[in-house]
């Protein structure tokens, strides 16, 4: 049987009152629980406050898809506390060990608020934090359930071109062996130097210039072409030749003059060189690019984490918002077409790190899900007086009248579960304000709108 000094040991109850001690004692119950089971589970009415005197405990819950699980010890109040709304425990109790724990009814709360009013004090502080530790929980699913989004996002964009590149290099191991064999084979021919030049002259044409790409219609069209000037000098066989030099739109009467200078053989050796080379300058130009864009994504990570960089700087917001739509590019090119609509002076505020292309992710994120993907993302920009104002809108069905009073509240969400925490316009707010700024939506069909008003820096303000 409990006595007072045991729980004049927990913190909560330090220093109460002998009187108000012995109260709490007359209405609680005092249970002993085994290793392993479970003394309240989850979806049970909240109706017991518990008191750990003796072993060790465990809640358990799932959350959004997620088990979490919170330890409990001796000297811990658990369960529903003094003016909490919990009407449902949202996690199931159970005994690690062996061990003892005091039950304190809730439907004594009011009463209890009367005769204890110091305790009721402390239960509220726990409740309080509580509740910061739930949010802070949440909060770190939610910014590793959207480091993982953009994670997998980035993956995707950066594998493609590293893809490209290693299938362009692996091409490229063949056709220098083409060119390789056919320089051989025109070394062993008796050239001249005018024949010599002629081939180098053709050859450097085709590989130098840049070739804007024409549709299929005229590149098969080409194709049927040089097809048909191969086969009327004997080469039968140059299909693949034939191809590859109208992708780069090379007309047939340009290759007449090597018929026209060199015997048949000599001239199928020219073009297989000729025909290769363009398409090492082909292969080169796709390596080129798919690195330039692997270098882009990596730079575009970087500065959307602000790496290497102080914590408090001057950012420009269209620089951020457009490092933001580079990072979100995997969502926007599967149907969203953006308008932008920025001004040309640039708008520099003083920002924390990567907080705000936080901001741009939330409500880029938001606006690709409502549109199903598919729509018009408008981003905006312009100065409102000190501030510069950000405006990010899309043409979805809008925020019901319903909704929208409470899309910035924590954990309100409409999507399903395991879709989303809730937290993303709350974090979005958060951060709006740390920077002395102000986040308010208009909506309706067809037309919703997401404006961040942010003070501009000394240097913008008075530019």
């Amino acid at each position: 049987m409990i006595d007072k000094s045991e729980l004049l040991r927990v913190p909560a109850f330090t220093d109460l009152p002998e009187e108000q001690i012995a109260w709490f004692l007359s209405q609680s119950q005092e249970t002993h629980v085994k290793a392993g089971e479970t003394y309240v589970r989850q979806g049970d009415p909240a109706d017991w406050m518990f008191v750990i005197l003796e072993g060790q405990f465990q809640w358990r819950g799932e959350f959004g898809g997620e088990t979490v699980v919170l330890s409990a010890k001796v000297g811990d109040v658990t369960g529903v506390l003094p003016f909490s709304r919990m009407k449902q425990f949202t996690v199931t109790g159970r005994a690690i060990t062996d061990g003892r724990v005091l039950k304190f009814p809730a439907a004594l709360f009011p009463e209890l608020v009367q005769k204890m009013p110091e305790l009721t004090t402390r239960l509220v502080g726990l409740m309080s934090d509580r509740i910061r530790e739930a949010t802070r929980i949440e909060q770190q699913r939610d910014r590793l359930a959207s480091l993982g989004k953009l994670s997998a996002g980035l993956a995707h964009e950066l594998n493609n071109p590293a893809s490209a590149a290693k299938r362009a290099t692996s091409q490229l191991r063949e056709i220098l062996i083409k060119i390789k064999s056919a320089s051989l084979e025109l070394g062993r021919r008796d050239l001249t130097s005018a024949q010599k030049l002629e081939i180098e002259k053709l050859e450097a044409s085709f590989t130098q210039k840049d070739v804007i790409p024409a549709d299929a219609l005229t590149i098969s069209d080409l194709e049927d072409q040089i097809d048909s000037l191969l086969r009327s000098h004997g080469q039968n066989d140059l299909w693949q030749l034939a191809a590859d030099l109208a992708r780069r739109n090379i007309k047939p009467e340009v290759l007449e003059s090597l018929f026209a200078n060199l015997d048949a053989d000599t001239a199928r050796a020219a073009l297989v060189r000729i025909a290769a080379s363009v398409e090492v300058a082909s292969l080169l130009h796709e390596i080129e690019s798919s690195t330039s864009r692997i270098s882009d994504l990596v730079l575009a990570i970087k500065e959307y984490t602000h790496m290497d960089q102080a914590p408090v700087q001057n950012v420009d917001i269209v620089k951020s918002l457009e490092t933001t739509l580079t990072i979100l590019n995997h969502k926007l090119k599967q149907g969203v077409v953006v308008q932008r609509d920025y001004q040309k002076v640039p708008f520099l505020v003083d920002s924390f790190g990567s907080e705000l292309n936080q901001v741009w992710t939330n409500l880029i994120d938001n606006a690709i899900d409502a549109m199903h993907g598919k729509g018009e993302l408008r981003v905006r920009t312009y100065r409102d007086d000190t501030c510069v104002v950000v405006e990010i809108g899309d043409n979805g069905p809008g925020i019901s009248p319903e909704v929208k009073p409470h899309i910035f509240e924590p954990f309100f969400t409409t999507k399903g579960v395991g879709q989303g925490t809730g937290l993303g316009l709350d974090t979005a707010q958060r951060i709006v304000k740390k920077h002395r700024g102000n986040i308010q939506v208009t909506s309706k069909p067809g037309d919703t709108r997401f404006q961040v008003w942010l003070p501009l820096s000394e240097t913008s303000a008075t530019g």
